[in-house]
């Protein structure tokens, strides 16, 4: 039976085109349930599914999960290690689904940490669903915001340096295009923002791209989350206003 959530949602008005969510809570939840936090991380991975399938139902053009942060190296070794094989074993249960739902795997962040093992897993799921045409599903790994600003800066100041631009040519377009969403264009800058767990914060999360996001708070924790409480933040941002500073 179809719950009024379903109805005002089903016919994709006014869902945001990009969706971001700040997956947070999985060691709480584990250690909530008396179980080990890498407990807590393998829900999560059933909340990812859960989500993605429902995220494209509803006609979301990119969903970008924060995955993994450039600061989470500051976690014990042994739940490190948990973490950078999570992606080894989302991928072998779930790319067919991806395939069966047509939506496509994007990775964006820094390599250079990343272990070749990880690393081999997320390009070929990459290279698995690079044909598909529905919503791309993009994981932040090993990513970091203020990380990317610098990047993109210095590969400005680069240009500039060998007169490939000139320092009049900067602008928030130029900007934009050496981010690492470019290749999400047009939808790289983000529509809706959701973080699970009650903690009210960016951490660090597309600080560019989320100058004019909306914002949603769940008090739930991630491996709790259900399409349905995706439904309901979708609902929220239905019937919010989006100003961009004018009246």
């Amino acid at each position: 039976m179809k719950t009024p959530i379903n109805m005002e949602l089903e016919n994709n008005t006014a869902v945001p085109e990009h969706v971001a969510i700040i997956m947070d809570g999985n060691g709480r939840w584990a250690e909530q349930q008396g179980q080990p936090r890498k407990n807590g991380h393998e829900e999560g991975m059933e909340a990812v599914r859960r989500v993605t399938k429902r995220a494209s139902e509803r006609g979301v053009k990119v969903l970008t999960l924060y995955a993994f942060s450039t600061e989470n190296w500051k976690r014990p070794p042994q739940e490190v290690h948990f973490l950078m094989q999570l992606p080894i074993r989302f991928f072998d249960r779930f790319v067919p689904e991806l395939q069966e739902k047509n939506i496509r795997v994007n990775m964006i962040g820094f390599e250079d940490k990343v272990p070749g093992s990880t690393k081999k897993a997320i390009l070929k799921a990459m290279e698995q669903t690079k044909h598909n045409t529905g919503m791309i599903l993009n994981f932040a790994f090993n990513y970091g915001g203020r990380s990317e600003i610098v990047q993109a800066t210095k590969r400005i100041a680069e240009k500039v340096a060998n007169n490939e631009i000139d320092l009049n040519d900067i602008n928030e377009s130029l900007v934009e295009g050496h981010m690492l969403t470019h290749s999400l264009e047009p939808y790289q800058n983000v529509d809706f923002l959701i973080r699970s767990s009650g903690e009210q914060r960016l951490s660090n999360f597309l600080l560019w791209q989320n100058a004019y996001s909306e914002f949603y708070f769940s008090e739930l924790l991630w491996p709790e989350f259900t399409g349905d409480v995706l439904d309901e933040a979708l609902l929220s941002y239905k019937n919010r206003k989006r100003r961009y500073g004018a009246l």
